[in-house]
C-alpha cells in the first residue's frame, strides 16, 4: 500500500514530541511492506534541529511555509491509497485537514491521525463553532495516540466513522539498554518540553519532591524550561537529541513520568517516554491515570504516585536493586507487548477488518 502522511515532523524532534512516534510506526509500516512518503513543513526552526537522517525505510518531502506549497503536497499524494492528516502539523493544520478530503480520489482511504486526542475533544465540544469539527463525520476513520474508550465514545459521538486507538511503544533497534554516563546520572530524572497544561505537573511531581529531597539528585531536558526557578539540586540540560535519549533512560536511579491534564483525565493514554524508558530497562515512576494497568503492572513493572509526596516517599525508599528488578520487568513486557512491530500489525487488522485492505 502506498501510503501519504502529513505530520509535524519525522526528521526533527525539536518541539515535537511526537517524532518517536511517528518514526517508530512508519518503519514498522515499511518492513511490512508498505511504501510512505512524509511531508513535513519547514516550520518552527525544526530543520535546523535535525536528529534523523533521511532514512531507507521512508520518503520525506519538506515543503516551504507556505499555504500554496501545503496545497501542492495534498496534490502530489494523488496516488496514495491511504492519506493520513495528523493533528498538530503545527501550520496550515486547518487547510490540510480540508484539503485531503476536498482533494480525495476514489479509491483512497482518508484518515485523521490525532497525536492529542483529548486536548483536540475538549476543543471541538467546547467550541461549536471549531471547523474541525464538521469535518471528522467526512473521514474514513480516525486514529488516535490513546485514550482508550472514553476517546473513542467522544470521536462517535462527535460523528466519528471509526475510531481506533494506536498507542504508543518502542523501537527496539533504536530504544535499548546502555551503559549509564556521568553527565546523566541522577536519582530521578525527567524529559519533557514545557507546555501549558503539563507545568503545573510537573511542579507537583518533580519540583516539589526535588525541593523535599534536598540530598538527592535531579535531572531535567527538554525545551523551554530555561527560565523556570528550580531548586538547587535540578540539573537542566535543555533540548536533548533522541540519540541521546538510551543514555538518559539507563543512567539514573529512576525516571519519571508525568502526563499531561487532558491525557490524565481521559485515561489510557502513555505517554512514548513510558514505552523508550521501559525499553530502555529503565525503573519508571508514573503519575497515576486510569488505564495504566492495561500497559504495566504497577508494583512489578512500573512505580505508582498520586502526587509530589507519594514521589518523594519512593525516592527516600528506592534502592538501586529494586530499581533494577522493576525496569527488567518493563523490558521484558515492553518486548512482550508494546513495539511498534505490535503497533503496526494492530493497523494492518483494522485496515483489514474496515476496508478490506
Amino acid at each position: 500500500m502506498k501510503i501519504a502522511f502529513f505530520g509535524s515532523s519525522i526528521l526533527s524532534a525539536y518541539w515535537n514530541g511526537a517524532a518517536t512516534y511517528y518514526r517508530g510506526i512508519v518503519r514498522a509500516l515499511n518492513g511490512m511492506g508498505h511504501s510512505i512518503t512524509f511531508y513535513e513543513p519547514d516550520a518552527f526552526d525544526r530543520q535546523a534541529h535535525r536528529d534523523l537522517v533521511l532514512p531507507a525505510w521512508v520518503k520525506v518531502v519538506v515543503y516551504p511555509n507556505a499555504s500554496s506549497a501545503a496545497l501542492q503536497q495534498v496534490e502530489s499524494a494523488g496516488g496514495a491509497d491511504w492519506v493520513i492528516k495528523a493533528s498538530g502539523v503545527g501550520v496550515f493544520d486547518d487547510l490540510l485537514e480540508r484539503a485531503v478530503l476536498e482533494m480525495r480520489r476514489p479509491w483512497q482511504i482518508i484518515s485523521f491521525w490525532d497525536v492529542d486526542a483529548p486536548a483536540t475533544l475538549d476543543r471541538v465540544q467546547g467550541e461549536p463553532d471549531d471547523p474541525f469539527k464538521k469535518l471528522i463525520p467526512r473521514f474514513d476513520m480516525v486514529l488516535t495516540y490513546g485514550g482508550g474508550k472514553s476517546v473513542v465514545d467522544a470521536y462517535k459521538k462527535c460523528g466519528a466513522r471509526a475510531c481506533f486507538p494506536i498507542y504508543n511503544g518502542f523501537d527496539p533497534d533504536t530504544h535499548y539498554p546502555v551503559k549509564s554516563e556521568k553527565e546523566f546520572l541522577a536519582d530521578l530524572s525527567f524529559l519533557g518540553n514545557r507546555l501549558p497544561d503539563r507545568e503545573a505537573r510537573i511542579d507537583e511531581f518533580f519540583f516539589r519532591p526535588a525541593g523535599a529531597l534536598s540530598d538527592k539528585r535531579f535531572l531535567l531536558a527538554g525545551n523551554g524550561w530555561s527560565d523556570k526557578p528550580k531548586p538547587h539540586n535540578v540539573n537542566y540540560l535543555g533540548h536533548l537529541s533522541t540519540a541521546a535519549h538510551n543514555c538518559f533512560n539507563c543512567s539514573p536511579l529512576a525516571v519519571l513520568n508525568v502526563n499531561r491534564h487532558s491525557m490524565a483525565r481521559y485515561g489510557f493514554s502513555p505517554a512514548t517516554r513510558v514505552f523508550e524508558a521501559a525499553g530502555a530497562a529503565a525503573c519508571v515512576i508514573s503519575d497515576n491515570w486510569v488505564g495504566i494497568d492495561y500497559f504495566f503492572e504497577p508494583g512489578k513493572e512500573i512505580l505508582i504516585a498520586n502526587g509530589g509526596d507519594e514521589v518523594s516517599e519512593t525516592m527516600r525508599s528506592l534502592t538501586a536493586d529494586t530499581a533494577r528488578t522493576i525496569g527488567q520487568a518493563a523490558y521484558r513486557r515492553a518486548q512482550h507487548d508494546h513495539t511498534y512491530s505490535h503497533r503496526a500489525k494492530t493497523l494492518e487488522t483494522i485496515l483489514k477488518s474496515t476496508f478490506g485492505k
